[in-house]
């Protein structure tokens, strides 16, 4: 039970710099395309007071992760007046892509700071350490999920932008229709993942490519402890 608990005090923090800085980035890419909405509602910020939502960003990642479920969760959307972009049709479609790309800029960073970690290690890490690499590991799982999760094409998230934008006009003014419904659509989505796990619906369209991509860079990670060992068998 303590083990759970300290793997939660782990997760979460993890999962809050994620969405966090997933947010942001879509705030900093609208202001750079003319958009000033979430600077002028100070939410261009990395204080994650401005972002949390109390159910998506602590209650619903701390019980998946006390349940062994997927861990996951979402912000306070950053506001974003599509309007006010310069190009709003393809403006959209950068913000939306921010976020995501800002994770696995994220998982990167993660993967340089596990490789340093561990290329300075002589012994096997325990203690503060051994959780350090563990909440490591888990800041790099959970930011290529985010990043994979977020790219689908369903509203609200990210990937329903970026599609809609790469629809000839006719029909994306059909799909547009559907974003007021998206979070019933999330909340079919995720419940139909938990009522039908024979389905597999996270399994087989997000699970793969952030499987795919996790090993990757796992072996950036492992090319920075060697690189970071070498130096310390030189010095």
């Amino acid at each position: 039970m303590i083990d759970t608990l300290i793997l939660a005090a782990v997760l979460i923090p993890c999962l809050v710099i994620a969405i966090v800085c997933h947010e942001v980035a879509h705030g900093w890419m609208a202001l750079a395309l003319g958009d000033p909405t979430a600077k002028n509602q100070r939410r261009l910020t990395l204080n994650p007071v401005r972002h949390v939502d109390p159910v998506g960003t602590l209650l619903v990642p701390g019980f998946l992760a006390l349940v062994s479920g997927p861990v996951f969760g979402w912000a306070k959307p950053v506001p974003v007046n599509k309007y006010r972009l310069r190009n709003p049709r393809y403006g959209m479609m950068a913000v939306a892509a921010a976020g995501p790309g800002t994770n696995i800029v994220l998982a990167l960073l993660g993967a340089v700071a596990l490789g340093v970690v561990a290329g300075l290690l002589s012994v096997p890490p325990t203690g503060a350490l051994e959780w350090m690499i563990v909440a490591l590991n888990y800041f790099i799982l959970i930011n290529i999920f985010l990043a994979f999760f977020n790219l689908l094409p369903i509203p609200p998230f990210d990937g329903s932008h970026i599609l809609e934008g790469l629809l000839p006009r006719s029909w994306a003014a059909g799909y547009e229709k559907l974003r007021p419904l998206g979070m019933i659509l999330f909340v079919m989505l995720i419940a139909a993942t938990w009522a039908f796990p024979q389905w597999g619906l996270i399994e087989r369209i997000v699970l793969p490519p952030v499987e795919w991509l996790r090993e990757h860079v796992m072996a950036f990670a492992v090319t920075i402890a060697q690189g970071v060992d070498a130096m310390r068998g030189a010095g």
